[in-house]
C-alpha cells in the first residue's frame, strides 16, 4: 500500500494503468459507479491482488474499459451517500476484515477531466468479504469465490506463506523518499553501528535487515517491518496509521471522563522509549516508609510496564484493521490491550513457550533490547508485582483483543477472595517455573504477612486448591510440610 499520493503521482498512476493492454485481475475500469456493487469489487480486487502478489488493486472511474481512454466521471465519492450514510462509512461497515481503501478524486490533465481512483489494499490473512460473501476476479469478471475452489485453495496458500512483516508498505520509492519516510539515524543508533557516510551505504544496510528491498527498476520498496519499526510518521503509511499506540488517561476508575489522550505517530522502535518515559510521568507514586526516611516509589514497576507494552506491540494481530495497541490509565489500575486473541491460554502465560504471529518483528525488538530474548516476560511481570506487593495482574481475552491489567497497591486485608486466589495461583506458577514449590511461608512473604497470621494464608491456599487452580505436591504430607504446585504441573 502506498503513502498518500500527490496529484502528480495520481496522474502518473492513471497513465500507467491506462497503458495496460486490457483489464486485469487487479485493475478494473468504469465510466460511472454502481454504488451497490462497489463493495463486491473491493472484495474481488483485494482477494485477486493477494493471489497474484500485488500489494494494491485499483478501481478506476472515468476510463473506458475497452479503449482505456479517459472519458471522465460524474461519480463523486466525497459527496455520495447510500442508505443515508456516507459511502465510505457504509462500505467500512460491510467489508470484513477491515482493509485499507481510499478514494482519490482528481482531474486527469489540463482539460480538467474528473477521474476517481479507488486504491484497495490486498487481502492479508483471510479473504475479504462484502456482506458476508467473498468475491474474486476471473480474468476481467467478478465472481463469487466459493464457485472457484482451486482459486480459494491457492489464496489460502498465499496467506499461509506471506507474513505481515514481509509485505510492502510502499512500492517503487526513490532512495530520497525512503530516507524521508524512515528514521534511519535511529536504526543505526539502536543496533549500535556507525551511520554510513553516504546514502548508498545507508540503503544497503537497511536492505540487509529487510527494512527495505531493491526493485528491478532500481527503486526501493519499504517493507511493513521497516515502516512499523522506523516510520518517522506512521500516518505517512495509510494502512498503518491506526496501528500507532494510543495512551489514554482517565479521571477516576471509569471511562466517562478523559483527562488526556495521546496517539503516538512514530514507528515502534523509534518511539518506544519516549512512550515509556511519557507514561511514567502520568503515573502517580506511592509513599514507601523506610526505617529512617520516606521515599516515593512508582505505582507500577517500570519493568512490568515495559514488558506488557512490548508484548502488546509484538503479539498484536495486524490483520485486524482500524485498531492498535492501547494503554489506559485509571486511578487504581492500568489496562494494556492489543488487537488479536492470544495464541496461548491466559492461565498458561507463565510456563508456555512463546508463540508470536510476528516473528520478524519480535526478533528485531529483542535485538534492540526492547523485549525479552526468551519467553514472554510475563514471569518478570508477576515477579515485579509480588516484589511491589501489588494485587496479581489479570490477563484476559475478549472477542478480538487480549488485555493485561495491572492494579495499584492494596494490603492483604483490602483484597477480595478472587484477588487472593489469583495471586496465589500466579505465585505458584512463578515458583514452579523456577523449580520451586509453593508453601505457607512463601505465600506469606508474597503477601507481606507475619508468621503469627499464617492461618490467613492457609485459608487462601485452601480456597485456591478448592478452585482447582493449584494442588498439593504430595497429598500425604503433613500440614507443616505441605507444598503446592499449579493444577497443570
Amino acid at each position: 500500500m502506498s503513502v498518500e499520493l500527490t496529484l502528480e503521482q495520481l496522474r502518473s498512476l492513471l497513465k500507467e494503468l491506462c497503458h495496460l493492454p486490457h483489464e486485469t485481475e487487479w485493475v478494473e475500469f468504469k465510466h460511472n459507479a454502481d454504488v451497490v456493487k462497489i463493495g463486491e469489487y473491493i472484495s474481488a480486487l483485494a482477494n485477486s491482488a493477494a493471489l497474484i502478489g500485488k500489494q494494491s488493486a485499483y478501481l478506476v472511474y472515468g476510463v473506458d474499459d475497452v479503449t482505456h481512454d479517459v472519458v471522465g466521471t460524474t461519480f463523486k465519492p466525497s459527496s455520495q451517500h447510500y442508505k443515508q450514510q456516507e459511502i465510505e462509512s457504509w462500505l467500512l461497515q460491510k467489508i470484513t476484515p477491515k482493509i485499507h481503501f481510499c478514494f482519490y478524486e482528481f482531474t486527469a490533465g489540463d482539460d480538467e477531466t474528473p477521474v476517481v481512483i479507488l486504491e484497495i489494499q490486498a487481502a492479508i490473512y483471510t479473504p475479504v468479504q462484502f456482506e458476508g460473501v467473498e468475491f474474486i476476479r476471473v480474468g476481467s469478471y467478478k465472481k463469487k469465490l466459493k464457485a472457484f475452489s482451486e482459486k480459494e485453495r491457492e489464496l489460502w496458500r498465499v496467506f499461509d506463506k506471506t507474513p505481515f512483516e514481509k509485505q510492502l508498505a510502499t512500492e517503487n520509492s526513490s532512495g530520497d523518499d525512503v530516507l524521508q519516510l524512515l528514521d534511519y539515524p535511529s536504526y543505526f543508533d539502536l543496533i549500535g553501528i556507525p551511520l554510513p557516510e553516504n546514502r548508498s551505504g545507508i540503503l544497503v544496510a537497511l536492505e540487509a535487515d529487510n527494512i527495505i528491498e531493491h526493485t528491478d527498476s532500481g527503486l526501493w520498496n519499504i517493507t511493513n517491518l521497516g515502516a512499523i519499526l522506523f516510520a518517522r510518521k506512521l500516518n505517512s503509511f495509510q494502512h498503518l496509521s491506526r496501528k500507532s499506540v494510543r495512551l489514554i488517561l482517565y479521571r477516576g476508575n471509569s471511562r466517562i471522563e478523559t483527562i488526556r489522550e495521546l496517539e503516538g505517530n512514530k514507528g515502534y522502535a523509534v518511539g518506544f522509549e519516549g512512550l515509556i518515559d511519557y507514561l511514567k510521568t502520568l503515573l502517580p507514586s506511592n509513599e514507601e516508609i523506610g526505617r529512617a526516611f520516606r521515599k516515593e516509589v512508582p505505582m507500577y514497576p517500570e519493568l512490568a510496564i515495559r514488558e506488557l507494552v512490548a508484548n502488546a506491540i509484538i503479539h498484536q494481530d495486524f490483520s485486524i484493521s482500524g485498531t492498535g495497541p492501547m494503554i489506559e490509565v485509571f486511578d487504581s489500575r492500568m489496562e494494556i490491550t492489543n488487537p488479536g486473541v492470544s495464541l496461548v491460554a491466559t492461565d498458561r502465560f507463565l510456563d508456555s513457550p512463546p508463540q508470536s504471529r510476528n516473528e520478524a518483528l519480535a526478533s528485531f525488538m529483542r535485538r534492540i533490547n526492547i523485549c525479552e530474548e526468551r519467553g514472554t516476560g510475563i514471569d518478570k511481570v508477576v515477579f515485579q508485582t509480588e516484589l511491589y506487593q501489588l494485587p496479581a495482574p489479570i490477563f484476559e481475552i475478549t472477542e478480538n483483543h487480549t488485555r493485561a491489567v495491572l492494579f495499584s497497591h492494596k494490603i492483604f486485608s483490602e483484597m477480595d477472595k478472587e484477588e487472593r486466589i489469583r495471586a496465589c495461583y500466579l505465585h505458584s506458577c512463578l515458583r514452579h517455573v523456577n523449580r520451586e514449590h509453593t508453601n505457607n511461608s512463601s505465600l506469606r512473604e508474597r503477601f507481606g504477612i507475619e508468621k503469627k497470621n499464617q492461618a490467613q494464608v492457609s485459608r487462601v491456599l485452601k480456597d485456591t486448591v478448592g478452585g482447582g487452580f493449584i494442588r498439593p505436591y504430595d497429598p500425604d504430607a503433613g500440614t507443616k510440610a505441605m507444598r503446592y504446585v499449579p493444577c497443570w504441573a
